[in-house]
């Protein structure tokens, strides 16, 4: 056979790629930087197109004006959270949530049009070589216009990128559309007859003039009826593939009405007994919720169960029920042929066979019979499987994005919780065997002594660890205690219960303990970073500094772990992992400039998430800091190499310098708004006697220093400021009034509370003394928590027995909840009743509705 079989018309062109390159990533995700870079030219942002603005405005619901304006600052390289709280007036206050959405979003419509325009691209060569007809490449481009994502856009090009030959394109090249077409004019014929008329190579009556019989290629001969029969149905199965209405048409159908379903697979019942609510599963497409669809994929990729996406619930085998169970299930196997026969009858329709013949008995001897097979096999070979697969993959794509919010979500709160505060904390990291290894740390952090204790078993060194623990808060002047949350963490919570009574007995001042999530702290301490931070300390006991750290400052200690270490994310290793770090690291960005950055004492973490700052420029940051000693003013940034107006700019509101040589500097105002605080200070001092000292603007009285002063007295349009977030200043000041509304009201909340922590006040849970383990748990206690995770069905509750249990979204409140997210948060302390506790599976069913009996 010849490497080529078929005519040169429709050989797959050597110079030409049948498939453009596809995407870089699976799904939406683009190279963020690549299209940036894309988007610019010659060191201008062009606008972007308007039908991207109309999309994301219809998506979001925000204005196009609004979202025309976030673009373009976004497109000039400013970063979210300098556009949430600098530049306001421009984007009429978008949160730096609106800001995430949008900048995502952007990038994947995007990256979706550039794939979608070199399919098109594609497509249109093919129809000018005639391998597609006009009107198909009509309906191939409006189903790739009304495509929402990059797998939909491959989806419809599928049946056309293949490289080597199809058995429809070798049947077409033989003549066979010829037989086609007759068949599907006399449906009551015998097939066979029909058929044996397209034999070609001599066995049959060659002097039948009706056949005009070229000479060709081997691989073009028809042998028999039976293959010509084949071909034929290989071209119908093809038209029904590349028919983009049809997909459309039955892909809408099977989302609104098709179900998911899971079996177990034989022989793993007891390997994946942790799967067992999926070993016999069936749910609608349409309204499965985003965590069983992972944890379906989870039971599938452990090899526990099939998954499968079909028109309706399959039937069940009939020969071993009785009664009323097999009148059911013989009811449901109906209504599942008659759900089926509707996909095929919209397969019949499209290929212009009569739906009639589908009620005919399998005989293909006839052509009815013929036919019927034949959209049974399109429907239930070819396109299901294909349609299948495809909202398989869109529910996965859909899942994982939701558990990539509720991630997001769970770790801002985590980071955005209240810090105890610059206080002396001994931190305690708990075990047993290995003991409970302890870190006294000052307000900064800094150790000041660290140990290991045995009050546990097997030693059972009490007294000694007492002894030891004692000395070291009495010698420190230990304020605060910090309680691991592992490993023989109540125990050790006994342990610092005692050590208080015996403080308090000796008439020292008794400090307060906690218990903290030790989560990531064991990644932390063999960290290279942990090496460099704490080089004279034993890799044991820096897990015991930074449970102390993390008490004094959650945010500051723990951007120093990978946020998927911290453990706030359900089904967090089912999610794309780039599309997961970039959605964690966009969440620590905004938190760390919500909450602000002390420049003297930042970390090189901590720094480099300050919005236009990085790792590089934060390590020149603190060599500068080393070598010269502490910033006076923000002005002095510029003076560390390689940091220029740009990264000035976007940086220099979220840093704070506290007794510094300009007050406002310890505030989160601009710099380039200093002229007007300025006024508006001298004006509150004018009217109302108020006092600027130390940053802080009062009056002696208390009263309000800024009454009677009005925020719209202050607002002017900036000449110097254009769209893209830029100004003449080269990073400095600007000229005075250059403010809008929400500057000047954000300019008058400074100065009424300058500094001010947006993580509110610091509190724990109580942990109930006489529940300490699993077994100690009983239904219709009432318990006190600390709420440890937030899924899209419930939230998790550390309630001090080493296993969190669930508050189920039906147990938050007696009346509809959509989102638990609006009930509680992490971090959140809260009242618990244990519903029901489940030992063999170590499961706790928790309520909010601790007043309920039942």
């Amino acid at each position: 056979m010849s490497e080529h079989p078929l005519p040169s018309s429709i050989r797959p062109r050597a110079d030409r790629a049948t498939d453009p390159a596809p995407s870089s990533a699976a799904g939406n995700e683009p190279s963020s930087a690549a299209h940036r870079e894309k988007h610019k030219t010659g060191g201008k942002t062009e606008q972007p197109a308007e039908h991207l603005i109309n999309a994301l405005a219809v998506e979001t619901g925000i204005a196009p004006h609004r979202i025309r304006a976030a673009v373009a600052l976004l497109d000039a390289d400013n970063s979210v959270p300098f556009i949430a709280r600098y530049r306001k007036e421009a984007t009429g206050a978008l949160t730096d949530t609106q800001l995430r959405t949008i900048q995502s979003r952007l990038g994947q419509l995007r990256a979706l049009e550039e794939r979608r325009n070199r399919v098109l691209e594609a497509l249109t060569e093919r129809a000018d070589e005639g391998l597609i007809d006009p009107l198909t490449l009509l309906q191939l481009r409006s189903s790739l216009m009304n495509a929402a994502a990059i797998a939909d856009v491959n989806a419809i090009y599928a049946p056309y990128r293949s490289e080597r030959v199809t058995r429809a394109q070798m049947a077409r090249a033989a003549g066979l559309d010829s037989l086609v077409e007759d068949l599907l004019e006399v449906p009551l014929a015998e097939a066979h007859a029909i058929a044996a008329a397209y034999i070609t190579d001599g066995t049959e009556d060659d002097e039948d003039e009706s056949i005009e019989v070229a000479e060709t290629d081997e691989a073009l001969q028809i042998h028999s009826a039976e293959e010509a029969l084949d071909g034929a149905r290989a071209i119908l199965v093809d038209r029904a593939l590349t028919d983009p209405v049809l997909s459309e048409k039955l892909l809408k159908r099977l989302r609104e009405g098709g179900v998911i379903e899971s079996r177990v697979i034989a022989g793993q019942e007891s390997i994946g007994a942790k799967f067992s609510d999926y070993f016999a599963f069936s749910d609608r497409i349409r309204s499965i919720p985003p965590h069983r669809v992972l944890a379906l994929h989870r039971a599938k990729d452990a090899g526990v169960v099939r998954l499968k996406v079909d028109v309706a619930p399959a039937p069940v085998a009939l020969s071993r029920l009785r009664g009323a169970a097999r009148a059911e299930a013989e009811a449901a196997a109906e209504n599942y042929e008659n759900v089926r026969s509707a996909y095929e009858r919209e397969v019949a329709a499209a290929l212009r066979i009569p739906v009639q013949v589908l009620n005919t008995v399998d005989d293909e001897h006839r052509v009815l019979g013929w036919l019927a097979a034949t959209v049974r096999t399109a429907w239930r070979s070819h396109l299901r499987p294909r349609l299948a697969e495809r909202i398989r993959h869109q529910l996965l794509d859909a899942a994982a994005q939701h558990a990539t919010e509720v991630f997001a979500s769970n770790l801002r709160d985590i980071l955005l919780a209240a810090p105890a505060g610059h206080k002396t904390t001994l931190g305690l990291d708990p075990g047993l065997r290995h003991g409970v290894k302890y870190a006294v740390v000052d307000g900064t952090g800094e150790p000041l002594r660290v140990g290991t204790v045995y009050p546990h078993a097997p030693r059972n060194q009490w007294a000694e660890a007492l002894r030891e623990l004692a000395a070291a808060c009495r010698e420190h002047g230990v304020e605060l205690i910090a309680i691991g949350n592992g490993t023989a963490s109540r125990e050790t919570d006994k342990l610092a219960s005692e050590l208080i009574r015996t403080l308090r007995e000796e008439g020292a001042e008794a400090p307060q303990k906690m218990t903290v999530s030790e989560a990531g702290a064991s990644v932390y301490s063999a960290s290279a970073l942990a090496a460099a931070e704490l080089p004279d300390y034993d890799v044991t006991v820096r897990g015991a500094v930074s449970i102390a750290r993390r008490l004094q400052d959650p945010l500051a200690e723990l951007v120093k772990i990978d946020p998927q270490s911290i453990g706030v994310g359900q089904y967090q290793h089912d999610v794309p992992p780039a599309a997961l770090r970039r959605a964690l690291n966009d969440t620590v960005e905004d938190c760390v400039n919500a909450v602000g950055v002390n420049l003297n004492s930042a970390s090189v973490q901590l720094l480099a998430h300050v919005a236009g700052v990085g790792t590089a420029t934060a390590e020149r940051i603190v060599a500068y800091r080393t070598e010269y000693g502490p910033f006076a003013n923000r002005q002095q940034l510029l003076n560390v190499p390689r940091l220029g107006a740009k990264t000035f700019r976007q940086a220099a509101g979220f840093i704070r310098i506290r007794g510094g040589e300009e007050p406002l500097d310890a505030s989160a105002v601009h710099p380039e708004a200093y002229p007007l605080a300025r006024r508006i200070i001298a004006d509150a001092q004018a009217r109302n006697g108020a006092r600027w000292v130390a940053g802080a603007l009062g009056t002696l009285d208390g009263s309000d220093s800024l009454a009677g002063l009005n925020p719209a007295d202050y607002v002017q349009d900036s000449p110097e400021q254009d769209s893209r977030g830029q100004d003449d200043s080269r990073g400095q000041e600007s000229t005075e009034g250059a403010a809008g509304v929400y500057t000047v009201e954000d300019i008058f909340t400074e100065l009424r509370r300058p500094g001010l922590d947006p993580r509110g006040s610091f509190r724990t849970a109580r942990f109930s003394e006489s529940v300490s383990h699993f077994e100690d748990v009983r239904p219709g206690m009432v318990l006190e928590g600390t709420v440890s995770n937030v899924a899209a069905f419930g939230a998790f509750v550390d309630i001090g027995v080493h296993q969190d249990g669930l508050v189920h979204i039906s147990q938050m409140s007696r009346g509809y909840v959509a989102n638990p997210h609006d009930i509680v948060r992490s971090g959140d302390i809260v009242q618990v009743r244990v519903v029901e506790v489940d030992p063999a599976r170590r499961r706790i069913s928790l309520s909010l509705l601790v007043e309920d009996e039942n």
